[in-house]
């Protein structure tokens, strides 16, 4: 393995503080082994961006980011349509990136082994979406799953949530969402065809699962060229509670109200058949409100993998 320049950015807060564990020791390890380690790590998420961006264009071997999903949304952002490989050292509480690809989790040593195989290789090239509102050229990219249903809007009230830690407070923001819930109203555009109706849950995935673990399209693949587009129509709310749980193991996707479709392209946009949307998240972080077009791009992201 020939020594690599590559640039590091740690999520400390990831899986309550093992990023910044992971963080210390990885940098370490890299060094040890020969690279030419330049840590991009900040006090906040736009500083980080900034750093990465700057190291870029200095120039870099790969990226490498330490926590969750979280990270690995922020690096897609930085290598997204670029030649320049993405590594990840899996920190965070969900992880589902790694989980589809078969990276280590929590383990260093293996993710830095992995790294450098891929650096060897030249890394695998998967596919990542491009998102935004439609009209406008400013989009960013995601490499998971979109939701702008009843999970975006749960997503949304545990990220604001202090107690109780771990997912209690996932458990928890279901119950408060479920006792005000109605179903949305959505107008979704898939390659061309049109389906509008009340509607409880939609997601765009790229990958199998989200929310750390749960198998919202159990067939979906990184590198199809295509999205699984999971779409659960108007549900009451004992039904809603009936399906959650079926999302872990990904039994949903047989319930009567539950669609699943392929597409290359899905416009979300809002509609008078039912109340506003939520607003869409993608590999758990905060998006923004319908419309939004979703357009997946084939081997967009080399991953060392």
């Amino acid at each position: 393995m020939s020594s690599a320049r590559i640039g590091v950015v740690v999520n400390p807060t990831a899986g309550h503080g093992r990023g910044r564990v992971c963080g210390q020791h990885l940098l370490p390890i890299l060094s040890g082994r020969g690279h030419e380690v330049v840590d991009l790590s900040a006090q906040d998420l736009e500083g980080a961006v900034r750093s990465a961006r700057q190291a870029v264009v200095d120039g870099l071997d790969a990226l490498v980011v330490v926590g969750g999903d979280g990270m690995v949304h922020l690096g897609a952002n930085i290598v997204g349509g670029t030649d320049l490989p993405l590594g990840i050292v899996a920190a965070g509480s969900g992880n589902d990136i790694a989980r589809a690809m078969g990276l280590p989790r929590h383990d260093i040593e293996a993710a830095v082994r992995s790294i450098e195989r891929g650096l060897d290789t030249g890394g695998r090239a998967v596919d990542a979406v491009r998102v935004g509102p439609p009209g406008y050229s400013g989009h960013e990219w995601y490499l998971g799953v979109l939701s702008c249903g009843l999970d975006a809007a749960v997503n949304a009230r545990a990220n604001a949530l202090v107690w109780p830690r771990g997912s209690g407070r996932y458990v928890r923001a279901v119950a408060a969402e479920v006792r005000r819930f109605r179903p949305y109203g959505y107008r979704i555009t898939l390659d061309g065809q049109v389906w509008e109706s009340p509607g409880t849950l939609v997601a765009v995935a790229n990958v199998a699962s989200f929310g750390g673990g749960m198998r919202i399209a159990p067939a979906a693949r990184m590198d199809d060229g295509l999205l699984d587009v999971v779409i659960a129509g108007p549900l009451s709310r004992i039904g809603v509670v009936g399906l959650f749980p079926r999302l872990y193991p990904g039994t949903h996707v047989r319930h009567p109200a539950c669609t699943v479709v392929r597409a290359r392209s899905v416009l979300l946009e809002p509609s008078h058949v039912g109340p506003t949307p939520p607003v869409a998240f993608a590999d758990g972080e905060r998006l923004g409100p319908l419309p939004l077009l979703a357009e997946v791009a084939p081997g967009a992201v080399r991953l060392l993998a």
